[in-house]
């Protein structure tokens, strides 16, 4: 069976209701900038550019894809207000494409004897652990063998919650008791994983960033414990982020690539928000792939993002 449903009416439906927000806000806005306007001019753009920002694309962002319009208006000299959204969709479209953002690459398997390891970060409160319990139905669906580890012992919440989580979808958990060392557990969890076979590996960690050193350390920590066991993993380091925050997700973003390497990034909670433009920006700004989004609370509600759809859906 294939890992995450492939995009099919149901995802498509879900994609569409958890961009309703950020759809609504930006379009009758744009609407509003251009009625009685016939041709998109400078006053246009800047009204879009501020749009734009408030759907938290970023300012960066903004400006690239304003840039990027300008070219256009000067280049083909008249251009309609009635063409404007389809601009700006194609220039949002070619953004992702730069970055790879929506490109499903699946996961691989077959490398080596060794699980498929994601050791996830980010702060507390974003939906982290839902994040992960959402992944491990999804791979236990898919007919793989999941197994999760509870890093987090910070706080005991987040050991109960990964726990209730693993019931959900049907999937064991090692964890230890709250304040225990995080490596120890994501320890036990990799040596566990490849004494049983298991073919993916998701491990929580500790959401803190008010000491930027400490967590650099301890997640430099476990990443080293996990390598000790499972040399090649982990293969994937998901910085799971709040789609709501806007700005703050951003700013969450800068903190947690420099303090560890982050290769995909995942954005919740975009059914419950008009900010849905900080996944452009995202996207944009720190050159990651997004490669999951969070589109309502259901523990099927999270996808594989696709850039093609993703725009679609904005623009419909």
């Amino acid at each position: 069976m294939a890992l995450f449903s492939l995009f099919g009416k149901k995802e498509k439906e879900d994609l569409d209701k958890g961009l309703e927000k950020t759809k609504q806000s930006v379009f009758s806005k744009i609407a509003r900038a251009i009625a009685g306007k016939s041709t998109v001019d400078d006053q246009v753009l800047d009204e879009l550019e501020d749009i734009l920002i408030g759907a938290d694309v970023g300012v960066e962002t903004t400006l690239r894809i304003i840039e990027r319009i300008q070219k256009r208006v000067s280049r083909d000299k008249y251009i309609h207000t009635n063409e404007l959204n389809r601009i700006l969709k194609e220039e949002i479209v070619a953004l992702l494409e730069e970055h790879h953002a929506g490109l499903v690459q699946g996961f691989d398997f077959t490398k080596g004897k060794y699980p498929y390891v994601i050791m996830v970060v980010g702060v507390n409160g974003v939906g982290k652990t839902t994040t992960i319990g959402k992944l491990a139905y999804q791979f236990s669906k898919a007919g793989k063998k999941v197994l999760l580890g509870a890093a987090d012992t910070f706080r005991a919440a987040a050991i109960d919650q990964l726990k209730i989580w693993g019931q959900r979808a049907n999937v064991p958990v090692i964890a230890q008791e709250m304040g225990a060392d995080p490596a120890a557990v994501a320890f036990d969890t990799c040596n566990s994983a490849v004494a049983n076979d298991y073919d993916v590996v998701i491990i929580d960690t500790a959401g803190r960033l008010h000491n930027k050193i400490n967590l650099m350390n301890e997640l430099s920590k476990i990443r080293k414990v996990i390598q000790k066991v499972i040399p090649e993993a982990p293969q994937e380091v998901l910085l799971v982020l709040d789609a709501s925050t806007g700005q703050n997700a951003i700013e969450q973003a800068k903190q947690f690539t420099s303090a560890t390497e982050v290769n995909a990034i995942a954005l919740t909670k975009l059914d419950g928000t008009a900010k849905g433009g900080v996944v452009i920006g995202i996207s944009d700004q720190f050159k990651i792939p997004v490669k999951y989004i969070g589109v309502g609370e259901k523990i099927d509600q999270l996808q594989l993002f696709n850039r093609i759809e993703f725009v679609d859906s904005l623009f419909k």
